[in-house]
């Protein structure tokens, strides 16, 4: 065929195509189906675990400071709302988005919602790998961890002694506390659990939200399809935090949450939470973390003080105020126990409606959340956000998908050259 030829029938062709662009209606994109969550958080496998544990072994829990987690009662994770509180996450902040709410996450929250200390020594799970060998031959530990079924079956034997209390902790945190994206426990843990005559002085509220913020920053920025972390905090917390009319959350709560929510209390509160409107809809408490809290029995009486909520989703037209109180406690078996509230209110007028808030604070002064990365500042509360968005020792996850080491970027760079230094991989 000549040049002329092909010419002739290369023009028609596009007048043909261009007609067909020009006359054919646009097609409709097709929905995008929802995302579906995939983690390995699951409540109903501790849950199982739990019922089985002789008065011995339960006698061992509580005294390793893990005794809150007995009353646990709630077997299932509600996934969508989970993926929607993910989605709202601000994990430089270490903060829930809601309704224009900026709700700031501590160690205490962790503290309240599962009744773990959120005060003591920091949990370290690094360390020279000569120290741990014994333990990982123990627990047949490979590179991918350490098989959840073995430890089940550990834990079926009726012992009670040190083997038990640290299977039982690999297995609190395999499951529900601190779970990876992988399916087994990371060998990781066992760091921290050379002795289990210490384990009770651990900061285990630190530890869990600081894997929890590693967790869904990993995810967010798509290194893992899976998302790890306890993210049954995030849904009680969430439950105690947004009221609904009618529903648990508008009255007062036993501390820790965990005891307060089951499978009915839940199925009734997401019935209420579709009937408004869907998640997001109701009443951000601006309550103080010890509001409502039931004492103990030698007390024989309740602390209860009144509520700072913030319109969200729907319009109110009255007086927003917020309190906040310090109040004393002893932590006894897994459980808090308040003595006296100091209540101070801050009272703000106007209509409070989501996304034009204005709240006045106090100045607090905290350390940098990333002072274990090197970070020395000493922040104003109010502007605490602000600088762990930018801080330059804000923790960096290893890029190598096996690996789940984090550090400052200048750790993780001596990390990578000494325990990757064959990586073809750069970054």
């Amino acid at each position: 065929m000549s040049l002329e030829e092909k010419a002739k029938y290369t023009k028609r062709a596009r007048e043909v195509w261009d007609s067909y662009l020009s006359t054919t209606p646009a097609r409709t994109p097709k929905p995008r189906k929802q995302t579906k969550l995939v983690t390995r958080c699951s409540p109903g496998r501790l849950f199982n675990v739990l019922q089985r544990l002789s008065a011995e072994q339960r006698a061992a829990v509580k005294i390793m400071g893990f005794g809150s987690l007995l009353d646990l009662r709630c077997r299932t994770l509600r996934r969508s709302l989970c993926l929607w509180l993910l989605e709202r996450f601000n994990t430089a902040g270490c903060s829930l988005q809601i309704c224009g709410v900026h709700i700031p996450l501590s160690p205490r929250d962790v503290e309240i919602v599962l009744g773990l200390a959120a005060s003591g020594k920091d949990v370290i799970n690094t360390g020279p790998d000569d120290l741990i060998a014994d333990l990982r031959h123990s627990y047949n530990a490979t590179n991918r961890g350490i098989s959840v079924r073995l430890l089940e079956e550990r834990l079926a034997a009726p012992e009670a002694g040190e083997d038990f209390k640290r299977s039982f902790v690999l297995y609190a945190l395999g499951t529900l506390l601190s779970p990876t994206a992988r399916l087994d426990v990371s060998p990781s843990f066992l760091h921290f659990l050379t002795s289990m005559d210490v384990v009770h002085q651990y900061n285990w509220g630190k530890f869990l939200l600081d894997r929890l913020v590693r967790e869904v920053s990993r995810f967010h920025q798509g290194k893992q399809r899976a998302v790890g972390g306890c993210l049954l905090f995030l849904q009680l917390f969430y439950y105690e935090s947004i009221s609904i009319e009618g529903s648990c959350a508008s009255t007062s709560s036993a501390i820790p949450y965990l005891s307060s929510w089951g499978e009915e209390e839940i199925t009734e509160r997401e019935k209420r939470q579709r009937e408004l409107g869907g998640y997001g809809f109701g009443e951000v408490i601006c309550k103080d973390r010890c509001t409502g809290l039931e004492l103990s029995e030698s007390r024989g009486q309740q602390v209860g003080s009144s509520e700072g909520k913030i319109s969200c989703g729907v319009d109110h037209n009255s007086v927003f105020e917020q309190q906040a109180d310090q109040a004393g406690k002893e932590i006894m078996d897994g459980n808090i126990y308040v003595e006296e509230p100091n209540i101070s209110s801050l009272e703000a007028s106007n209509n409070a409606v989501c996304g034009n808030i204005e709240v006045g604070t106090e100045s607090v002064a905290r350390i940098c959340q990333n002072k274990e990365y090197g970070s020395n500042e000493t922040l104003d509360y109010i502007d605490n956000g602000i600088h762990e968005e930018t801080c330059i020792f804000s923790p960096c996850a290893c890029p190598l998908p096996d690996c789940h080491y984090a550090g400052s970027s200048e750790q993780l760079s001596l990390h990578f050259s000494s325990k990757h230094w064959g990586s073809r991989k750069t970054f």
